[in-house]
């Protein structure tokens, strides 16, 4: 079968998804139907907010699907008029049986870790925030427990110290885009070998979780060492972003950090305890302090602390 015989189906959301999808259709791949979520309302202006994926599928009249329920019949029904041969997914719903069962050439997902490590919505996040020195993509089939199925290809990129969470995603949504070509043309070929996961784990490589981000993993623990409070930080930044609050007599203020020094050791502050002139603003943690080099007052710009300060008076407040 030629890859413009092929009939694919694919499933995606964000920025992420939309690499891959470029790279199918730039590439001649027949797309016979694209599925993302439905429109919702977002934002303080409540203005309809429409999917990347739905964005790019309109502006290249592909057929889209925008089903609130996987499991409505008459979506099925749809799904399968379009008849598909194969199904790739990347950063979606968790899908019913009914779906990624479907096509003859099965259903693959493109996921953002070296898998079984990292299993769960913010795989990328976690690496990141864990102080990982390596991270990558998967391709695997889909099965019924998420992100377990048997792995068609990896491949690993660095985490170096100053890399925040940022730059890792837009390196893997490139790296992933290549691999989800490699992927389609390994299938087409007859040239897979999936690699169960269990036997991953047999060698010691141990299945970790990547739950989904809430605003409450997203806060500062200074009573944290400073290296896991570093790590943080440049985990969740640009987005969603770490943050904290300060008080002072009951007055209580929270900002975002986005960017930090690397810890510093020769400095003795209390957890929480800040320490500041003009430009500075140092912080201290379990062992050692962070200085803050970017940051966001609720309800203002991002902006640098000589920026904050020069409207901020710090003196006698502290992290909580």
């Amino acid at each position: 079968m030629e890859k413009k015989d092929l009939k694919i189906v694919f499933l995606g959301t964000p920025d992420f998804a939309v690499e891959s999808l470029r790279r199918l259709v730039e590439g001649g791949y027949n797309i016979v139907g694209v599925i993302t979520m439905p429109d919702k309302i977002a934002g303080r202006g409540h203005k309809m907010f429409q999917s990347p994926v739905k964005e790019y599928a309109v502006e290249h009249n592909l057929k889209l699907l925008q089903p609130a329920n996987l499991k409505d019949p008459a979506f099925v029904e749809e799904l399968r008029s379009l008849q598909a041969d194969l199904q790739i997914v990347i950063a979606f719903r968790m899908l019913p049986e009914v779906v990624w069962n479907m096509p003859p050439m099965g259903t693959f997902n493109l996921h953002a870790s070296l898998l079984p490590k990292y299993r769960g919505a913010a795989p990328i996040n976690w690496a990141v925030m864990n102080g990982d020195t390596e991270t990558g993509v998967t391709t695997f089939f889909l099965k019924h427990e998420i992100d377990t199925g048997d792995i068609i290809q990896q491949r690993s990129i660095p985490i170096s110290k100053t890399d925040n969470v940022g730059v890792i995603h837009d390196r893997l949504m490139m790296l992933g885009a290549d691999m989800v070509i490699e992927t389609v043309d390994a299938i087409l070929a007859g040239e897979v070998k999936p690699i169960p996961q269990d036997e991953l784990c047999n060698q010691g490589i141990e299945a970790t979780p990547a739950p989904k981000i809430f605003k409450d993993t997203c806060r500062v623990d200074w009573n944290a060492p400073a290296e896991k409070v570093y790590n943080h930080i440049r985990g969740l930044s640009p987005y969603p972003a770490a943050w904290t609050e300060i008080e002072k007599d009951g007055e209580v203020f929270s900002f975002k950090i986005f960017e930090t020094s690397e810890p510093i050791g020769d400095i003795n502050l209390a957890p929480g305890e800040l320490k500041h002139d003009k430009h500075r603003l140092v912080i201290g943690c379990a062992d050692g302090a962070i200085e803050i080099l970017s940051m966001q007052l609720s309800g203002k710009k991002r902006m640098t602390p000589d920026e904050f300060m020069r409207g901020f008076k710090l003196d006698g407040f502290r992290c909580i």
